[in-house]
């Protein structure tokens, strides 16, 4: 049987670059938030906020994993459509 290359494949490509996205922006999400709210919390003990730093922590790491992820899916919606013209 005649079994198709998956190196030369354009679904390949797809794929590969549909898996890019899904790595970078899971990174892009969880690592400012996790960073920002640990650091929120120890503020919060060692200034005896309560819970207002780490409120203000994930808000502040929600605004940049927000800004990062636009900038990226800028970046990744051209690559895709080169991805579509290079057929």
């Amino acid at each position: 049987m005649n079994e198709p290359k998956l190196s030369s494949s354009p679904d390949r490509s797809y794929h590969l670059l549909a898996f890019r996205i899904i790595g970078d922006f899971g990174a892009a999400i969880a690592v400012p938030v996790v960073l920002f709210v640990l650091a929120g919390r120890w503020l919060d003990e060692r200034y005896q906020g309560g819970w207002l730093f780490t409120v203000l922590a994930f808000i502040l790491a929600a605004f940049l994993s927000g800004t990062v992820i636009y900038r990226k899916a800028k970046r990744y919606g051209a690559e895709y459509q080169k991805l579509g013209t290079s057929k």
